[in-house]
């Protein structure tokens, strides 16, 4: 019984394989050109680019954290809130901060005595 079911399994899988191989098209390699090489000076850019805005989102979390109250798992949630300065955190509306998964009462009553 096992062998039976062995042998339609084949039979399908080999099916199945046969119908799907059915011939394509050879796709080319494409030939190096100038277009590839000014692709390849544009990912560098683009790398530079997402370095500087860790490194910047670094600096403001680290700006943030000068806040009283507020430690890095606050300054994180903040800033992915959209709060990039301390300045936007002090101007923010009580009700906006405390929307804010990881800020509670107290940090906002402490941010609100800086005004």
């Amino acid at each position: 019984m096992i062998s039976k079911f062995l042998s339609k399994l084949k039979s399908i899988l080999f099916k199945s394989s046969a119908t799907s191989e059915t011939p394509l098209k050879k796709e080319k390699k494409p030939t190096p050109s100038k277009s590839s090489k000014t692709k390849s000076k544009t990912k560098t850019k683009t790398k530079t680019k997402t370095k500087t805005k860790t490194v910047n989102s670094k600096k403001n979390i680290e700006s943030l954290t000068k806040l009283p109250g507020v430690g890095i798992k606050s300054a994180k949630a903040l800033y992915e809130a959209g709060y990039k300065t301390t300045k936007a955190v002090i101007a923010a509306d009580e009700k906006d901060l405390l929307a804010v998964s990881g800020v509670g009462i107290n940090l906002v009553k402490k941010i609100k005595k800086l005004k």
